[in-house]
């Protein structure tokens, strides 16, 4: 795992201002990766410091590495990020080593990149931003206790949990093809269910739900046939997204047994634009949640000394929820859940080395997603299911109530870590707005 070093340093500063400012998602402590496209030009990566993007092509073209980061330089530079990947943490480590030396204040370098400002930062009210990888697969896990609980009490009030959710991080193969940058409008799908009266119809479904996830992408990943054992799970965790898994409940009800959820879920997910690194992310790493009285303990194959000391993450999460009323009328979104990562039941660990347990080999640039991040609070059901539960409104501040979105709400996902003696760090956003299903073919 990651072990902090100057990057971390919570005194450093970069020579863009805006990057030390409070409350800034993407300080010099920071510097994830993404792709981006500007007018004019073609697709390429870069990297977010403040409120501008860093772009790596013309920093590689301007002869800014050398040595160990060069070739990561280059990686990061391309129009997808999975060759970076797959060079695993060591190259992009040496690459944010560089980079944060490149940015800083006080770096002997500073006065001659910030001269070069002009053509190595691009707005990002310039940018349009796309996707940060090739992605192969998509898997989606359900490892928060307590939305799987409050989802199953309304199954099987007695026994709430499936029987192997203590056991293993129960995950399923989503659809790759479907995910989404942030941003882009998220179509309410057609689909088939069943009325409470028992008559079964298809149409636009009328339970459309998001779901507050965090994601990461894959590293190097393992050859087919080969497991990853616990202990070197971190080597391919490569970074970490923002994740809405659109669901459309009433579709999801009707399909999900006994296979589980196809198109209720394969509509559509969408990530945020930037990937922040593990290494970025190591000064907020905890303990692995701790079991509850009489709880299994994990097999050995899941349980690993580092894992269970700090395989998991303090990220507080949140979403908010904009109308189009509050929208007409300039009001700002209204945030209907805050929750924190720390609360889910498995850490990313040993969801990864359960996904390759079977010799199941994963890629680099392969997406994995926690599941909802619910947490044990009223404030911290994390989808509208949990808020809801399907009858009993959720009210919002300017009087609009929802039991499910409607055409046109905006949902708007953020997540942001912190920790006292540390830089505070984000995620940044993850947006969709909801529009009207298409009309069926004739």
């Amino acid at each position: 795992m990651a072990e902090l070093n100057a990057t971390h340093d919570p005194a450093r500063r970069a020579w863009l201002d805006i990057a030390n400012q409070p409350g800034c998602d993407f300080p010099i402590q920071n510097l994830p990766h993404g792709v981006f496209r500007r007018a004019g030009q073609s697709a390429r990566g870069g990297v977010a410091i403040g409120d501008r993007i860093l772009d790596m092509q013309a920093a590689v073209a301007a002869g800014l590495f050398a040595g160990a980061p060069a070739e990561a330089a280059r990686a990061a530079a391309e129009p997808s990020l999975n060759r970076l990947m797959a060079m695993g943490n060591g190259a992009a480590a040496a690459l944010r080593a560089r980079l944060s030396d490149l940015l800083r204040a006080e770096g002997p370098e500073a006065t001659r990149i910030a001269a070069m400002a002009d053509r190595l930062l691009v707005p990002m009210t310039e940018a349009e931003m796309l996707l940060p990888a090739e992605i192969g697969a998509f898997t989606d896990f359900l490892t928060s206790l307590y939305h799987t609980e409050r989802g199953g009490r309304q199954r099987n009030p007695e026994n709430p949990l499936p029987p192997a959710f203590r056991h293993l991080p129960v995950a399923y193969n989503s659809r790759a093809s479907s995910v989404r940058m942030s941003g882009e409008a998220v179509r309410r799908p057609n689909g088939q269910w069943q009325r409470p009266d028992g008559s079964v119809q298809f149409g636009p479904s009328e339970a459309q739900d998001f779901e507050l996830e965090v994601g990461f992408f894959v590293g190097p990943g393992n050859p087919i046939g080969e497991p990853i054992p616990i202990s070197a799970a971190p080597d391919h965790i490569w970074g970490f997204c923002l994740v809405n898994d659109w669901s459309a409940r009433d579709i999801q009800r009707w399909e999900s047994v006994p296979l589980g959820p196809f198109l209720s879920k394969s509509l559509s997910t969408s990530i945020s634009p930037w990937i922040v690194t593990a290494e970025a992310m190591a000064p907020f790493r905890a303990p692995a949640p701790a079991r509850l009285p009489g709880d299994p303990a994990p097999l050995p194959h899941l349980t690993g000394v580092r894992d269970q000391a700090e395989g998991g993450f303090d990220i507080t999460l949140e979403a908010f929820l904009l109308t189009p009323r509050m929208r007409e009328t300039g009001a700002g979104p209204a945030r209907i859940t805050s929750t924190n990562f720390l609360h889910m039941y498995w850490t990313f660990g040993q969801m990864l080395t359960h996904h390759a347990s079977n010799g199941c080999n994963l890629r680099p640039g392969d997406l994995i997603a926690s599941g909802t991040t619910s947490g044990p609070t009223d404030a911290s059901r994390a989808c509208l299911s949990e808020i809801t539960r399907g009858r009993d409104p959720l009210t919002l501040p300017n009087g609009e109530t929802r039991l499910w979105l409607q055409d046109g709400d905006e949902v708007i996902l953020r997540g942001r870590a912190e920790r006292t003696g540390h830089v505070a760090i984000g995620l940044g956003e993850c947006r969709g707005r909801i529009d009207p299903a298409p009309a069926w073919p004739a």
